[in-house]
């Protein structure tokens, strides 16, 4: 059983032709070989495990997974100096852009749009804010100035972006991108799709966000618990997934101040961190929708919540409020 926590390691369990998953260590049967390999990717602990009948080509997926991810992190990476994002955050504008940056920036308004605004790629300005005002020795415990506030609102609004094949392009100068929220679900779906091509039917793929294909080698589904956020360790449910993903967000995930009270979900209409849920859990058919959806719903009232689910017409949504009770939404 795979359990969700942000960004706790990278792990690929995966099977071709509906052999059997061993542990990394346990001897494979005669019909396939069990390839397995241990390192670091995007910053996190990973692990990779294919049996394939096929041991060549078992170790051609590894290395053809690990290249992919590599090449992505370098477009949406906010952590390196020579990603694209970082370079169209520097300048405001990028002509002829990777097709990968178009096609996520095109996932984002269709998820913006959904959740009316709630989810929105252009609050890095906020995020820089509240960043540099606590790291400040003397920072004002009450957060940042209320005209410091306003100026990074003034660029925020993904209305501001425009973006297409031959460039992206920000309206107001100042403004800025993270894909956060939304990234490392597109990564792991494409992680999926590369497996997919290459003969693998079964496997579990956790890139910050796990995503199952097909079921698991004994015909059931596959299993993921959700973390409490209070307590990472403690497991508070599973749930049986087959060829979806999941993915949780929590304002406890992350704070800039030392008493809790601002978090990394902001608020894109008022710059706030608002603690409406302990976490928000989303199972949605692709990592890329949980993920970002995760984000969104985690600042919106229930009832706003439904309505989206219910305008996508597929997944389940899991609310827990503070004092542990979780509200189902949902098929």
């Amino acid at each position: 059983m795979a359990t969700v926590t942000r960004r706790r390691l990278i792990g690929i369990t995966a099977a071709a032709g509906g052999l059997a998953l061993l542990p990394v260590g346990t001897r494979a049967a005669a019909e396939g070989h069990l390839v397995g390999w241990r390192g670091q990717c995007m910053g996190a602990v990973a692990s990779l495990q294919i049996h394939h009948p096929d041991r060549a080509e078992a170790e051609r997926l590894i290395a053809a997974t690990l290249v992919e991810v590599a090449r992505l992190e370098r477009i949406f990476s906010l952590h390196r100096d020579d990603s694209a994002l970082v370079r169209l955050n520097r300048d405001g504008m990028m002509v002829a852009p990777p097709p990968e940056l178009v096609a996520l920036l095109s996932d984002c308004r269709r998820y913006w749009t959904l959740s009316g605004g709630a989810f929105d790629p252009t609050v890095q300005p906020l995020w820089t804010l509240y960043r540099r005002h606590f790291a400040e020795p003397d920072a004002d415990p009450s957060g940042p100035p209320a005209a410091a506030l306003s100026r990074a609102l003034a660029v925020v609004g993904f209305e501001h972006v425009m973006a297409g094949p031959d460039r992206i392009l920000f309206r107001r100068r100042g403004m800025a991108l993270t894909l956060n929220g939304i990234a490392q679900g597109y990564i792991t779906d494409r992680v999926v799709a590369l497996l997919s091509r290459g003969g693998v039917d079964r496997s579990l793929v956790d890139m910050g966000e796990p995503r199952a294909l097909g079921r698991r080698p004994d015909g059931k589904p596959w299993q993921i618990g959700i973390a409490d956020a209070m307590e990472p360790s403690h497991t508070t449910q599973v749930l049986d997934i087959v060829d979806g993903a999941v993915a949780t967000s929590s304002a406890h995930g992350f704070h800039f101040d030392r008493d809790g009270r601002f978090n990394h979900l902001l608020d894109p209409q008022s710059g706030a961190s608002p603690d409406r849920y302990r976490s928000v859990t989303v199972a949605m058919p692709t990592a890329t929708a949980a993920d970002a959806l995760s984000t969104a719903f985690s600042l919106m009232p229930a009832q706003d919540v439904l309505r989206a689910t219910q305008a996508l017409g597929a997944g389940r949504v899991y609310l827990t409020n503070a004092t542990g009770r979780t509200e189902a939404i949902g098929a």
